[in-house]
């Protein structure tokens, strides 16, 4: 047995993932309010960098600048800029009842049940659990939640969407005649459809069912949903485009988006101290500085590079007052740039491209192709999307089209489809199927 030892070279090319690239990736996946936070978080490690944040909507890189002026010129009162505290629903039953009724037992019950309510004004208490939970009787309990269901908003207190409704229609003087009778003895049947069936009941004519079936979708299913606290959440786009004499021009815009500023004055008095420690922290600080900053450039050329390609290839959509959109992959736009497909995903999530005819995600241009049997050419299921809704939107409504004849309808027009894709696209629509569409006026 015999032991041979060799050296032998071997030159292997790969990438390491350092902190510094990891922190680049993200930054290119961040949206402008992950920017920020990012930045500011950085700014509280790092004493040379500051970051500011513009609030004009007019500085734009390249082709066009502009300013942003306030209205209002009058100076900045801060009491002014606390918002007031939303009123939740509890908040609002608990002081119609101490307003409107004096202490006795009843007004104790009704401030029991109060607690029950959930944030869509349903009770979710049975009264037996209630009269259990305070030994009380039946009577006592129902005349509660009888007084509790008559407070604002209409329809809360109910034990479920039947009873909701009941309580809306109640107290609508514009309701339709038969509309409360209808609800509480044909409910399931109304919503079901089954028009012909109430309207001999009660011998009166199918359009008045459907009158009553469309006042029932001006109702809340959900009384209380109006004071939840909700966010309001604002968009700040990464490019704009714009058509001047048939051309189109897509311009990166610096509204809102953060920028980082090095502190040079306390980098210049901080050399001065004659500390090793010091200088290496300052040096370290101001690479993680260059780094931050470059790494946000390369953040808005990348967006810009493939938001450009993206409008080029979508010219149609910003010309046409069809707004159709031609099948594209991510890889089409990653070939076409010479970079890799999950850079373009990430210069995509988040983002968001102004028109004037409104703002629109990046990912958003980028649609699935139907292939065609006949045609090497791909349909853009959004257009396919498209054509579906229109069809439905100028469709006999006394005759509503199947699944089936829109196929043959997109087959007319050279897109081929099954019926299981034509109802998988009506649903994304949020459109109901044919039996559901009729109507009899």
């Amino acid at each position: 047995m015999r032991f041979e030892q060799n050296m032998q070279q071997k030159q292997i090319q790969k990438l390491a993932m350092t902190q510094q690239l990891q922190q680049s990736i993200q930054i290119l996946q961040y949206n402008t309010e992950d920017l920020r936070h990012f930045l500011e978080m950085k700014s509280l490690e790092n004493p040379l960098l500051n970051v500011k944040i513009k609030s004009d909507y007019g500085d734009f890189s390249g082709k066009y600048t502009g300013t942003y002026q306030r209205q209002d010129q009058e100076d900045l009162d801060y009491v002014n800029q606390i918002p007031d505290a939303p009123t939740s629903l509890f908040e609002f039953l608990i002081e119609q009842i101490h307003l409107n009724y004096r202490k006795t037992p009843i007004r104790k019950m009704m401030l029991f049940l109060a607690e029950y309510i959930d944030s869509n004004g349903y009770l979710k208490l049975s009264l037996e659990e209630a009269m259990a939970k305070n030994d009380a009787s039946y009577l006592l309990m129902l005349d509660a939640l009888t007084l509790l269901q008559q407070l604002d908003p209409a329809g809360v207190g109910a034990r479920n969407l039947q009873e909701c409704l009941l309580l809306q229609i109640e107290r609508d003087n514009e309701a339709p005649n038969m509309a409360y009778i209808v609800v509480e003895e044909y409910f399931e049947q109304l919503a079901s459809r089954k028009w012909e069936e109430i309207a001999k009941k009660y011998a009166i004519q199918v359009v008045e069912i459907q009158e009553i079936f469309d006042y029932i979708q001006t109702l809340s299913p959900s009384p209380g949903a109006a004071f939840e606290d909700v966010n309001e959440l604002y968009i700040v786009p990464d490019l704009i485009v714009k058509v001047v004499e048939g051309k189109i021009q897509v311009l990166s815009t610096r509204s809102g988006a953060p920028k980082v500023q090095f502190q040079q004055k306390y980098f210049d008095r901080m050399q001065k101290i004659p500390d090793k420690e010091v200088q290496n922290y300052m040096k370290e600080k101001k690479v993680e500085f260059d780094w931050i900053k470059k790494s946000i450039e390369h953040r808005g050329d990348t967006i810009l590079r493939v938001g450009t390609e993206i409008v080029q290839r979508q010219q149609a959509f910003f010309l046409n007052a069809a707004r159709s959109l031609f099948p594209m992959t991510l890889k089409e736009i990653a070939e076409a740039l010479e970079i890799h497909e999950s850079t373009v995903s990430r210069a995509v999530n988040g983002k968001y491209l102004q028109t004037h005819f409104g703002t629109f995600e990046l990912r958003s241009f980028f649609t699935t192709g139907i292939a065609q049997n006949n045609s090497t050419q791909e349909v853009s299921a959004s257009n396919v999307k498209q054509k579906i809704a229109a069809y439905i939107a100028n469709e006999n409504k006394l005759k509503p089209l199947s699944d089936n004849k829109i196929v043959d309808l997109l087959a007319e027009e050279g897109v081929e489809l099954s019926r299981r894709t034509v109802a998988k696209y009506r649903d994304i629509l949020g459109i109901a199927s044919s039996s559901k569409r009729k109507r009899y006026e």
